[in-house]
């Protein structure tokens, strides 16, 4: 009997250490520290596909336990007034400082949007209350920590237009004043998907009047496609309303005059994206091959997450996991994610460029579900045109080596400096996707910590 509980005692240990056991590159600081944090992550995702399986929860709902453990009450401190409040129905938690008598100066403000994949995180989860925390007392700012509606219950565009009004709110002068906040000192961001809907809602409230020429070869694009892309104009800038639209026949050149929305009071002065998601045509660049079994977020789950961000039919998540998801709609639009034209060549890695393959209905969702979704620039930033992006503010980005989504980043990064935005591009070598978060003991890591600093001695010295 002894005998039989040392090799129960061994076989269970063997197993433990092979399950814990994730390679790690030596690039990485406190590699068994990552691979203990993953190993929670993933035997959470087991427990959640298992409950899916079973019927008894479905995945996300298990995944959620992540938000509620890390939930706290947002509460004033010393230095830190905290409040929680709705600008135009949507929760948002502000964070100014305490006033000191006589004080009266205007502050910079940074509105503030989470990540966890649309579907996971909330701003009151304790690491965004310490970041938020430490934007107040370090840049003496004001904090909008929005708490906009996630997937899968409410799926895009819900948690990007949450986000629109709660920044549309805000710039209202009235509403600035009674923050005591510069007007030209206004700054949006976010990690993950929360960058991503800063990305796109920087878009929408940047554009001050822009004219988009397109030239459209008839012989290539279907009217059908050129259509799409004016509808791709539209959603990104549904405030800018088309006055002219003029067409040769000669060359096909399209000019379209869009004019600003009057209720647009203020601009933002920077945005600032950390490791942020962008597109979600390719879904095989070279970074999600090189890390697609990579801590804290794999290439599975992130997958996931665009699935469940655009709709519940698992059959196109089957498709996005083949990066087959794409129609012939959204391909006209796959020259703003091509990698091989936007990616340095330091990241290109042994990897060749080869197109997603374009399929007559992804996933059987057809033109109007989310394989329209994929196109539109509200959910994939990459894909507005280049005048759009000339409109845009100074940009900081910061991207991880061993992250899918560092080439998100880069891309993005590229294309801005060549529309003639001042970009600011962080990339680190040893980082890992979410590392910024990852501030908090036991999970506490020194790449977040330095990753904190740099990104707010950014904000220090440019908003």
């Amino acid at each position: 009997m002894r005998l039989k509980g040392i090799f129960l005692l061994l076989s269970l240990g063997a197993f433990t250490a092979y399950y814990v056991y994730q390679p790690i590159p030596d690039e990485i600081e406190e590699r068994w520290k990552l691979m203990l944090t993953d190993c929670f992550f993933r035997s959470l995702s087991h427990l959640a596909d298992f409950s899916e399986l079973l019927g008894l929860k479905d995945y996300m709902g298990v995944m959620m336990f992540i938000t509620f453990a890390e939930r706290v009450v947002p509460v004033s401190d010393q230095r830190v007034h905290v409040t929680e409040e709705l600008f135009d129905g949507v929760e948002v938690v502000v964070y100014q400082p305490k006033l000191q008598g006589g004080d009266t100066e205007l502050r910079r403000a940074v509105i503030y949007l989470h990540g966890g994949g649309w579907c996971l995180g909330s701003a009151r989860m304790g690491p965004y209350d310490l970041l938020a925390r430490q934007m107040v007392m370090d840049l003496n700012s004001v904090v909008v920590s929005v708490e906009y509606r996630l997937a899968p219950e409410h799926h895009f565009p819900v948690p990007y237009e949450d986000v629109y009004r709660v920044v549309k709110h805000f710039l209202q002068r009235v509403v600035l004043a009674q923050y005591s906040v510069d007007p030209l000192r206004i700054a949006v961001s976010g990690d993950s998907a929360g960058g991503n809907l800063a990305a796109a809602v920087s878009q929408q409230v940047s554009c001050v009047c822009v004219c988009v020429c397109v030239c459209v070869l008839k012989a290539v694009l279907s009217i059908h496609c050129f259509d799409l892309y004016l509808a791709v104009v539209r959603w990104s800038h549904p405030r800018l309303q088309c006055s002219t639209v003029q067409t040769t026949s000669s060359n096909g050149r399209v000019c379209l005059q869009l004019q600003q929305d009057p209720e647009q009071q203020q601009q933002l002065k920077v945005q600032a994206l950390l490791y942020p998601v962008l597109q979600a045509l390719d879904l095989n660049t070279p970074s999600y091959q090189q890390n697609q079994n990579m801590p804290i977020l794999p290439r599975t789950l992130m997958v996931r997450f665009w699935s469940e961000y655009f709709t519940s039919d698992k059959t196109f998540f089957r498709a996005m996991m083949t990066n087959t998801h794409n129609s012939p709609e959204s391909a006209a639009l796959l020259k703003f994610v091509n990698w091989s034209a936007f990616l340095p060549e330091s990241y290109r890695g042994e990897y060749n460029y080869s197109a997603p393959v374009v399929a007559l209905s992804a996933g059987g969702a057809g033109s109007d579900g989310p394989s329209r979704s994929i196109a539109d620039p509200r959910a994939s930033p990459l894909l507005v045109p280049d005048a759009v992006l000339r409109s845009l503010p100074k940009a900081y980005i910061l991207t991880c080596e061993y992250d899918v989504l560092r080439d998100d980043g880069v891309m993005y990064a590229t294309r801005l400096r060549r529309a003639g935005v001042e970009v600011t591009h962080e990339h680190y070598a040893g980082g890992f996707h979410g590392a910024l978060m990852f501030t908090v003991w036991p999970t506490d890591f020194l790449i977040g910590r330095t990753m904190t600093e740099n990104f707010i001695r950014w904000l220090q010295h440019n908003l």
